[in-house]
Parts: C-alpha cells; structure tokens; sequence
C-alpha cells in the first residue's frame, strides 16, 4: 500500500514523484522503506538534487543513465544497481527520465544482510551487481522492470529481504541499544553512549564503525544537523536560527557543520531547487513520522 506520494517539477515539462511503501513487519528492525522516484523530462534535461546524509540504501534504476557523487566532485555515472553506503556527506543525483526502486537499510540491517563492515562503503556507492557482498540482489533489477504495478513491485522488495531472514546471522542486540541511543537527542556524547550500551569507549567504537560506517562522534554530530536540517525540510519558511537543534551553541557552529555535511553554505542550500527531495522529505514524514532515513526509529 502506498503511504506517501510527493509530486514536483523545476518547469511544467518536468515531472518528480516519489511513492512511500511500508516493508512488512519482520522488516521493520532492518529496514525503513520501500520507495519509487519517477522521473519524467524531455530529452536532454535532467533535475539535480543533493540527498542528505543517511543510513545505506539499494537503487534499482532503469532509464536514461543517471549520475552520482558523494561527497563533492563531479558525477560519476551511477550503475542500474546502486548500493551507497552509510553517509556523512552529501550526495549529488542528477537524472533525466527514469523509474527507480529503492530500499533503504538501518544499521541492524546492514549486519542482517550485507557480510562486511558498514565503513568499507561509507560515504561511497559501488555497484551492486559487480560487488560480491550484494551480487545475490541483482536478480531484483530484472523482475522489478518486468512489474509494472507499483505496489506488485513492493510486495517484490519486502518478500525477497523477508526471504533472507531464515538464513540470516543473529541479530546484535547491541547494534539496536546503540541506534535507539543515537537518535536520542538528549544524548550529548560518547562516554554517554558507552555508559548506556555498558561497553569501553573503544568498543563503542569499533561496534559504530563496523555497523553504523563512522566513528560515534561523527554519528553523533551528523544526528544534531540532521534534527536542524529536518526542520528546514518540511517548513522551508523557516530562518535557519529557528531550526536549530538545542545542543548547537550559536549559529556559527551550525553554518559550519551544514558545510561539512551538505558541501555548501545553509543560505545557498535554501536558494538551490530540490526537486526530488523537497516534497518528498514532507510525504516522508507523513508516512514514517521522519522527514530523513537518518532519523528513523529502530524498528520503525
């Protein structure tokens, strides 16, 4: 069933709609959504977005190609089979038509389904068909563009990850304490976080490297602009002072995180179009309760 839709366009010409899917609730401990992104454009344009840093996702892509680039840089071409990594940096898409599949995946997933530290891919893509850690999901391109029926596709999604559960590793339960934490925006720091979770603070930092992709107070920073950044996203009115997170000092120190996490000044993201993920953050939230996949509960 379909929860969200968003519906935008940089001209009358140009049409970008995002579709939210819930996943089943065996999946919810390990993944946040299912979503489709359609993009409909005369030859020759394309729409540009920056995505916000976030936890993994699989992007299944038929159309025209696509590009990307994580963290600055100018855009590669993206393969058909997309898998980025846990990010703390911006991601700039750029696309002209095309129909593309997506499932986003929590930390507790990425242990669940992918046999290799989440660091090795952070803030990178790679492509999945090529990539052994996620060849086993390529055969997904091919049955997703012969379904033409939306929520047919979805179903497609969450039965091929509920399949893999029965053969899965067991779940951490430590990797589930750390993300509920995480997102807690009463936690200040480190030493907290290995007081909560009961291990070492060197631990605390290997567990976050090998499940999250980065070190936890790197996690923890990126949580306190994504809180800001959210606020922004779904009321665009806003002043950015009005958006800050309270454990942000002064808005000096948060000009200087939105530099190190979307690549560019608060005030030149806030001119810039986003077609792709300004309605969709609002649909997002009204689907899931969360504008971003990085502010996702754990469990759903």
């Amino acid at each position: 069933m379909t929860v969200g839709e968003s519906a935008s366009g940089p001209a009358a010409a140009v049409r970008v709609a995002t579709r939210f899917f819930p996943v089943s609730e065996a999946l919810r401990p390990y993944c946040s959504i299912i979503y489709l992104t359609e993009v409909e454009a005369p030859p020759g344009v394309r729409v540009e977005d920056y995505l916000h840093p976030e936890w993994s996702n699989l992007r299944f892509i038929d159309g025209e190609a696509s590009f990307a680039a994580v963290g600055g840089g100018a855009p590669d071409p993206a393969p058909h089979f997309i898998v980025t990594g846990p990010t703390s940096k911006a991601t700039c898409f750029v696309a002209g038509p095309m129909r593309a599949w997506g499932i986003g995946i929590l930390p507790a997933g990425w242990a669940k389904f992918f046999a290799l530290p989440a660091e090795d891919v952070a803030d990178r893509f790679v492509d999945g068909a090529a990539h052994p850690a996620f060849a086993a999901h390529a055969p997904l391109a091919k049955t997703l563009r012969r379904t033409k029926e939306a929520a047919s596709a979805a179903r497609l999604i969450d039965d091929h990850f509920v399949g893999l559960l029965a053969t899965a590793p067991r779940d951490d339960p430590t990797i589930f304490a750390a993300h509920a934490a995480l997102i807690d925006d009463a936690l200040t720091s480190v030493a907290e976080l290995a007081a909560k979770l009961g291990l070492s603070e060197r631990s605390v930092e290997r567990l976050s490297r090998r499940a999250f992709g980065f070190p936890p107070k790197l996690l923890l920073r990126r949580q306190r602009f994504l809180r800001s950044l959210a606020r922004f996203m779904l009321d665009p009115s806003m002043s950015w002072i009005a958006t800050l997170d309270y454990h942000y000092y002064d808005q000096a120190q948060f000009t200087r995180d939105f530099q190190r996490f979307m690549g560019m000044s608060p005030r030149t993201y806030a001119a810039r179009p986003k077609p792709i993920l300004g309605a969709a953050a609002r649909a997002r939230a009204a689907a899931l309760g969360e504008a971003m996949q990085g502010l996702h509960k754990p469990g759903g």
